[in-house]
């Protein structure tokens, strides 16, 4: 990174692949991507579980400045999506520019020169004059505090880290969670699994999925005529828009309708009132993540499928036990826990102006001006950070509103030979402040636990609005709103 003004990107998924294009798209050349694994794709790389695709429709989960006309179905499997993200490297050259198998371990600013300079695990060190962090939130699996979870003898494995040599073919199979990776994951493993006991801790909102494939007349018409691909992705975004209100406010009038539209889809799956009781949830719709699925409460209607509810009391070398006492022998513990969220946490020592980290700005609570930049660490841009996570809508609608901003903040740097530029400390706290205002109105905070919210109780992963709102708000580059040193 010997170029008169180096910006690093750390992550190469969806944001960090974002990030790069639009660089190149501004003739900026003088970047280097830095991602620890082997290959480009984040959570599309990892996530290689049976049944793994997105959940939000395929033409709104993918980048606008680069629309695929081919995707196979309404929802990508995660393999289409891989290729996707390998694709759009390919045709931007961005390999030249990617540093693969490098963990960056710390950062720290030097102020007097305007520089990061960042620190790999292994020693390395490299400088940038800007430093745009895409490090996401669904990479790191999370583990469940079970006792006895390290004397099981079987196969156990996290569904982000599935093994494929291992067959689930006639093996009695547990799969702990019930979360987004568990309703796709079931559906795909019960048909060959001779057992397969699902743990519940909490019931969720499930929402008929209306997957179908696309056909080659249809793929051909969206290659053909680009406004036809542009004015499906915008039909999908507008109406998850006017579906918003009904899915984030904390309002029992709204909710009703997705409550109603849930039950009805569990009625028609589930025709066992007793089994029907103990899916059906007991908090209000939005205050957890919905789940979009057309076959994962069917599933328990299969013969060998049992869906077990009471908490689970230890893991055995052998078996799973639970608190009535029943001991359950298996082959395989598949657990769909879910991550260790990383959108309100520091992902590596960060040390800012003043010798300050990251960690003590936000040891009350992780807080960004917009989600993107923290006071007392100049240059240093957070792609998907505090507060700008969706809870309704594709996330690359906030994403690519955050690439705007960035870009924006670059070219001023760069047009007035800035040192660096730094949010003002007054401007994060009023932001920051209205967007905690708006909180109580939300469903999130309506009683449930989810990992929406902090230990305190606070929500800093979601923003409390619509897509539309979130992403003029960060467009729009204010230039007053830093302090910007030459």
């Amino acid at each position: 990174m010997t170029e008169q003004f180096p910006i690093a990107i750390i992550g190469a998924g969806f944001a960090g692949i974002g990030a790069a294009v639009r660089l190149r798209k501004a003739g900026i050349h003088s970047f280097t991507i830095f991602e620890r694994a082997d290959d480009v794709g984040g959570t599309w790389r990892d996530n290689t579980y049976p049944g793994a695709a997105c959940d939000v429709p395929s033409h709104v989960y993918s980048l606008s400045f680069e629309p695929n006309p081919r995707w196979s179905r309404r929802y990508s499997p995660s393999e289409e999506i891989w290729h996707y993200l390998r694709g759009v490297v390919d045709k931007w050259q961005l390999r030249e520019h990617l540093r693969t198998g490098i963990e960056i371990t710390e950062a720290r600013f030097d102020e007097s020169a305007g520089v990061w300079t960042l620190v790999s695990e292994d020693g390395e060190s490299f400088t940038a004059r800007v430093v745009i962090s895409c490090v996401g939130g669904l990479v790191d699996p999370k583990l469940p505090d079970i006792k006895g979870l390290a004397t099981y003898r079987g196969e156990l494995f996290h569904t982000a880290r599935w093994n494929h040599d291992y067959d689930l073919s006639g093996r009695r199979v547990a799969v702990i969670g019930t979360g987004a990776s568990a309703v796709q994951v079931v559906p795909a493993i019960a048909p060959s699994a001779s057992r397969l006991h699902v743990f519940q801790r909490t019931p969720g909102w499930v929402m008929p999925k209306d997957d179908a494939a696309y056909s080659e007349r249809a793929m051909r018409i969206f290659a053909r005529y680009p406004l036809a691909l542009w004015l499906s992705r915008f039909a999908k975004y507008a109406l998850s828009e006017l579906r918003g209100p009904m899915v984030i406010l904390d309002s029992e009038r709204l909710s009703r309708p997705g409550e109603k539209m849930s039950l009805e889809h569990l009625a028609e799956q589930v025709h066992d009132p007793a089994l029907r009781a103990r899916l059906t949830p007991n908090f209000q719709f939005g205050c957890k993540r919905i789940l979009i699925s057309d076959d994962y409460w069917a599933t328990f209607e299969r013969p060998n499928v049992e869906l077990v509810t009471d908490p689970i009391e230890e893991i055995t070398s052998t078996a799973l036990v639970t608190r009535d006492g029943v001991h359950r022998e298996l082959d395989a513990i598949v657990l769909a826990t879910g991550f260790e969220v990383g959108l309100s946490s520091a992902p590596f020592r960060v040390v800012g102006r003043g010798g300050q980290t990251l960690s003590e700005a936000w040891a009350h609570g992780a807080v960004a001006y917009k989600g993107m930049t923290v006071s007392g660490f100049p240059n240093w841009f957070i792609l998907m950070g505090p507060n700008t996570g969706p809870g309704h809508t594709s996330v690359l609608v906030y994403t690519e509103a955050q690439i705007a901003h960035v870009m924006k903040a670059i070219r001023l740097l760069r047009e007035r030979g800035a040192k660096f530029l730094d949010i003002r400390q007054v401007v994060q706290n009023r932001y920051n402040e209205r967007i905690q205002r708006r909180m109580p109105y939300m469903v999130w905070t309506s009683g449930c636990d989810s990992w929406y919210l902090s230990k305190d109780g606070q929500n800093r992963s979601l923003f409390p609005g619509l897509a539309a709102e979130y992403a003029l708000r960060a467009r729009w580059f204010r230039a007053r709103d830093y302090e910007i040193v030459c």
